[in-house]
């Protein structure tokens, strides 16, 4: 089972204030880029949780009860595993080796899995397995930047959202980046 992950936010956003500007409408007001700066963060976020991924490159820790868990990581895309600590059946904390696992990131798919000829060390029974990771996109899928200019308009100028058929233009441009359960 894994547990909420601690998330450092992207560094910068993957959605420029030029874009966001030419998107609103707004490519020449510079008073509005505060507000623009707000909502590019904002459509970031519903971005990734509506789709359970995580935009621009961010490091996250998260923790889990079994080396079985990581047969599916709970953030993605990942690009990188920083560290996997666990508690040892002595009670001391260890860092387990790169020797022992690699990282399996198929886009949304991701997984720690084993080594030819290795084995998951014994950890302490309760203790939580400490994974530190560095996930998302470093380039957002043009469907995936094209709705965050959309909500990002929508929420600016509230006439760019299109809805048909109780769906809008945002969830039909996301609908094929949604990790599932």
């Amino acid at each position: 089972m894994w547990y909420p992950s601690a998330v450092t936010v992207p560094a910068t956003e993957l959605v420029t204030i030029a874009e966001a500007r030419q998107q609103a409408r707004s490519d020449t007001d510079t008073d509005l880029d505060a507000e623009l700066t707000r909502l590019i963060t904002v459509a970031r976020n519903h971005v990734e949780k509506y789709c359970g991924i995580r935009i621009g490159s961010q490091t996250i820790v998260a923790k889990c009860d079994s080396f079985d868990d990581m047969a599916r990581l709970p953030e993605a895309p990942a690009i990188s595993i920083t560290s996997i600590t666990y508690v040892d059946t002595g009670g001391a904390t260890q860092t387990l080796s790169t020797d022992v696992y690699e990282l399996r990131a198929d886009d949304l798919d991701a997984a720690v899995v084993l080594k030819f000829n290795q084995s998951w060390p014994a950890i302490q029974p309760g203790s939580r397995i400490i994974v530190t990771a560095v996930v998302g996109y470093a380039t957002a899928p043009p469907a995936v930047h094209h709705a965050m200019l959309l909500q990002i308009a929508d929420h600016f100028s509230d006439h760019e959202m299109v809805v048909v058929n109780g769906f809008t233009t945002f969830d039909a441009l996301l609908a094929n980046h949604r990790r599932g359960p």
